[in-house]
């Protein structure tokens, strides 16, 4: 008669063994202390290590897995930022009369592509250039440190670790490279064939640098799951007002216009790359047949600009609203 009785407590202390304290909030989990075959033993509910995230039972699983498509388009993004800007500030205070600009153009493209190359290097596996991540599933994989629960209302668990490893961290590791590299090379390069600008002029692309990159990292630190998100969209609007602008202050308004000078061609060529590449970045390329005709639509913006642009010129509105008076 007490083999019953005896039998379900058994099960019932065997049951509240195995049963363990929630693991509250959104992104903490429990580490794997140790593997014996099939069964595994874990700690205590808390923040998991680097290269690491929750998988969907609150245990850490380390990421085993590789960038998609999408996040190398992404990373691609935030490494071209510094080098646009480079070359933006290059051509900005090189003046007209300074033929050192295409060095120094070539200079920053070493520099950005030296840093992009060692980034992937230091990161996990260590030595190449394939790198392991977590997927991301949703915005707030990106602020983890915004789900830091409260059980009591009193004492805050703190689970913040980086589930989107690495996206997160490889670019401020890639502008602290491009920071340094910068610093050892462009000043000896811009010393010695920079004569054709003042003293006090030929190091003011190295200044902007300065002043832009510590920009960049606070945008990366608030707004990198933004940015992970929108950055096809900001191409194409900022290649679209770019190329606008720079026509209109170029007064480029025909075809003509645009082989008088080949940088104005390159411009424009740089701009369609950038175009194309926001274009990629929204289709993904996930259907080649449907998503590749869309790259025709790359010139169209360049084309309708110079159609339409005689007949938007100020002075020839004012002068037939003269005109008409």
């Amino acid at each position: 008669a007490l083999g019953a009785p005896l039998g379900n407590a058994g099960r019932a202390l065997s049951a509240a063994v195995d049963i363990q304290p929630a693991c509250l909030g959104l992104y903490c989990g429990r580490t794997v202390l140790s593997v014996n075959g099939s069964v595994e033993t874990y700690g205590d509910c808390g923040v998991c290590p680097r290269g690491q995230r929750t998988d969907d039972n609150k245990i850490c699983r380390e990421c085993v897995g590789s960038p998609d498509r999408y996040d190398w388009l992404y990373l691609g993004f935030m490494a071209m930022l510094p080098l646009v800007l480079h070359w933006f500030f290059i051509e900005w205070y090189s003046g007209k009369k300074s033929s050192s600009a295409l060095l120094q153009h070539l200079t920053a493209l070493l520099e950005c592509s030296l840093a992009a190359a060692v980034t992937l290097l230091v990161s996990d596996p260590v030595g190449s250039l394939h790198i392991r991540s977590c997927r991301v599933k949703k915005l707030s994989d990106w602020y983890t440190m915004l789900y830091n629960p409260s059980p009591d209302y009193i004492t805050t668990v703190h689970c913040t670790h980086e589930a989107v490893y690495p996206l997160y961290t490889i670019v401020f590791i890639y502008y602290a490279f491009c920071l340094v590299l910068m610093m050892l090379l462009r000043p000896l390069l811009v010393k010695k064939i920079a004569c054709g600008l003042g003293k006090s002029d030929r190091f003011k692309s190295i200044y902007a640098a300065l002043y832009f990159f510590p920009i960049l990292t606070v945008l990366q630190a608030v707004g990198g799951g933004l940015l992970y998100y929108a950055f096809p969209y900001i191409i194409l609007v900022l290649s679209l007002v770019t190329l606008a602008v720079y026509m209109s202050a170029s007064e480029v308004e025909s075809f003509k216009d645009l082989l008088v000078r080949k940088k104005r061609l390159v411009v424009l060529f740089s701009h369609w790359l950038l175009h194309a590449y926001g274009i990629i970045s929204i289709s993904k390329l996930d259907k080649l047949e449907q998503d590749l005709p869309l790259l025709a639509l790359v010139p169209a913006p360049a084309l309708f600009y110079l159609m339409t642009a005689k007949y938007t010129e100020p002075s020839r509105i004012l002068s037939e609203g003269g005109n008409g008076h």
